[in-house]
């Protein structure tokens, strides 16, 4: 729906694929992780032992609290990670969505803000998502062990402004992906998880009221 005067953008809504879950980072995230965690264990349950299954469930709490932190850091509103293994692992990918608050000053264009954002990619390209250009960009990170980094990753964020009718914007939506894929960032299965990706995308509305 082009936006219009008449129009509020209150928020988005997407459509995950199978396997995937949201943990919402402003309210009710203890309860979110919580719900992965447990259903984790369930499936953990018949085949560990119980002592193991505690170990394993602090382990996994841990690990998603730390994505958390990381995500709200971002200032994330969600995160989505999957769930659920895909031939006996979980894989290594993630996504954050993100608003960012930056009113245009004089001169600055809503384009301007959005190149800045993905300005140290090494691609860029323009984008159309629920009727709203917006910009994409993707790179690989290489691993960086002197800050903890062990294996690289590959990185591909969309820019979107939010639509506020005939205002000039002053809000942006960053949705960030991330994946180690296999080990190789810029192998064939992260290639595949960046399709996945991008085909999630072109689920993407606004709401509005």
């Amino acid at each position: 729906m082009p936006p219009n005067e008449t129009v509020r953008t209150t928020g988005y809504t997407l459509i995950l694929p199978p396997g995937w879950a949201k943990i919402p980072l402003r309210d009710g995230t203890a309860q979110a992780v919580k719900e992965i965690v447990d259903e984790a264990a369930r499936r953990l349950s018949a085949d560990v032992p119980k002592d193991r299954l505690v170990e394993a469930r602090m382990e996994l709490h841990r690990q998603l609290g730390g994505v958390v932190k990381d995500a709200q850091k971002r200032d994330g509103l969600d995160l989505y990670l999957p769930v659920e293994p895909l031939h006996g692992h979980i894989t290594s990918a993630s996504f954050v969505v993100a608003k960012l608050n930056t009113p245009l000053r004089d001169g600055v264009t809503s384009q301007d803000v959005m190149t800045r954002l993905v300005a140290d990619f090494d691609f860029t390209e323009p984008v159309e998502v629920h009727d709203t250009a917006g910009v994409r960009g993707e790179r690989v990170l290489p691993a960086n062990p002197d800050k903890g980094v062990e294996v690289g990753s590959r990185h591909v964020d969309y820019v979107l402004p939010v639509p506020s009718g005939d205002a000039p914007t002053s809000s942006w939506i960053v949705v960030g992906f991330s994946t180690i894929g296999d080990g190789e960032p810029a192998g064939d299965f992260a290639d595949i998880l960046v399709e996945l990706f991008d085909a999630l995308m072109t689920t993407f509305r606004w709401r509005t009221e």
